[in-house]
């Protein structure tokens, strides 16, 4: 197996958003041979296709050499990371300082985004039907933008707070410029825009612009064991997982990488799990198959096998009570298995089938591929939903499997390589089941 630790950091590094994500890897894709399904008159065994929802969500499948109505063997993860989203109309000046309005995005703790480095990625367009690709702050001569805090020395009120409450969704506004002269900067700032980008005002209505922390993803720790870096719940495992398809021969079932967005909001909307995205990318790949029918269109998600390739929560020994150590995942121990995700009373869970996970764990041991089992926390702590949910609405056998971070959803996330390493081996070997 390939060492996919580089490629991986390269990755994330320069993908900080779904757009940009789909965009790397149908480039990937293409050079192994994939092409758009929307341009295939028929399809065989042994073609690769992807099928592209709107730019942020992807399918790529490789067809097998038997009938797809017996299943297909998917990797499922999600693109979109916890982040902050500028407003419609974003651009607000008092008292000299030029601010961006924004609204975050997903669940995060909103003092950790205070004081940092950030960067502006994302897409204009403009009425005329024109696209504008903007990424602010990657880039060494690049200027980058914060979110500003409170000195210590007079935040007795604040440091009162919970940390909750320590700072208001709607103080998370990036300072973008700098006035001496009140009531100048809005001006100033949006004719800057105005030269570079040619996007005025009233363009942002058509914006889809995202903050996120500046720069890139590093090898971590005196041993170099770690990376840390943004965006790794879940793009860790998206990475894997289609890395995975793309290095994997042609076997006799049909292999599916599927790449979805709003995982972090609920899966919601027309690019998200629980829209019929997956239904849809199917039923075009049977259509040009030959076999044009909603029946084998079901038939083919129900027998599926499906890996939910997401993150799950590392133990941490600074914060060991939250945490049933002896059901936890472990930093370099490889990848975990989380037969139910949810909350509590396993709320929101799919709670995988014991046969379908003996099956996998014989096919990682066959491949002496490394994994362990775990849950998030401890039963009362709390947790959290996957798309493993909305893949069971099919009836097909699904569990979680992915990579354990330390401070998820953080503006930097921590991950161990031979997890990384192992979650990729992990994948391909589930790809051969037949």
């Amino acid at each position: 197996m390939k060492d996919v630790i580089k490629g991986y950091i390269d990755f994330i590094s320069e993908n900080k958003t779904e757009r940009e994500c789909v965009q790397a890897i149908i480039r990937a894709a293409r050079e192994h041979g994939y092409t758009d399904l929307a341009e295939a008159k028929q399809l065989k065994p042994g073609d690769r296709v992807w099928y592209n929802k709107m730019g942020k969500s992807i399918a790529l499948f490789q067809i097998g050499t038997e009938d797809i109505a017996k299943g297909m063997n998917i990797l499922g993860a999600h693109l979109d990371s916890p982040r902050l989203d500028a407003k419609q109309r974003p651009v607000w000046e008092k008292d000299g300082l030029v601010y961006l309005n924004t609204h975050y995005y997903g669940g995060i703790k909103k003092y950790q985004w205070l004081a940092l480095p950030l960067a502006i990625h994302g897409v204009v367009f403009l009425t005329d039907g024109s696209r504008v690709d903007i990424v602010i702050g990657e880039k060494a001569d690049d200027p980058v933008f914060c979110i500003s805090d409170i000195l210590p020395h007079i935040a007795q009120d604040q440091m009162k707070k919970t940390a909750a409450e320590f700072i208001e969704g709607e103080k998370l506004d990036l300072v973008i410029g700098s006035f001496g002269e009140a009531d100048k900067g809005k001006d100033v700032i949006l004719g800057l825009l105005k030269d570079k980008y040619g996007i005025a005002e009233d363009d942002f209505m058509s914006a889809e612009l995202e903050i996120v922390p500046a720069g890139a993803a590093r090898e971590s720790g005196l041993d170099r064991s770690c990376v840390l870096g943004y965006g790794q719940d879940d793009r860790v495992c998206s990475y894997t997982s289609f890395q995975a398809l793309l290095d994997t021969p042609v076997s006799k079932r049909t292999s599916c990488c599927l790449l979805v967005d709003k995982e972090e909001i609920g899966s919601c909307g027309a690019t998200g799990m629980r829209s019929r995205f997956l239904d849809n990318a199917v039923a075009a790949v049977v259509e040009k198959l030959g076999a044009p029918s909603e029946f084998v269109v079901r038939r083919a998600l129900e027998n599926s096998m499906m890996l939910s390739s997401d993150v799950n929560s590392a133990y941490d020994p600074l914060n060991w009570e939250l945490y049933d150590k002896t059901n936890s995942s472990f930093l370099g121990r490889g990848l975990v298995f989380n037969k139910y995700t949810g909350s509590r009373g396993k709320s929101n869970a799919s709670d995988a089938n014991p046969e379908f996970i003996a099956l996998v764990r014989a096919q990682m041991e066959k491949h002496n591929v490394t994994y362990q089992s775990a849950e998030m926390a401890k039963v009362d702590v709390g947790g959290g939903g996957t798309i493993a949910l909305y893949a069971a609405y099919y009836g097909m056998q699904v569990i979680d499997a992915g990579v354990p971070v330390l401070s998820m959803h953080a503006p930097w996330e921590l991950t161990n390589r031979f997890d990384i390493q192992q979650a990729y081996e992990g994948y391909c070997t589930f790809l051969l089941i037949d």
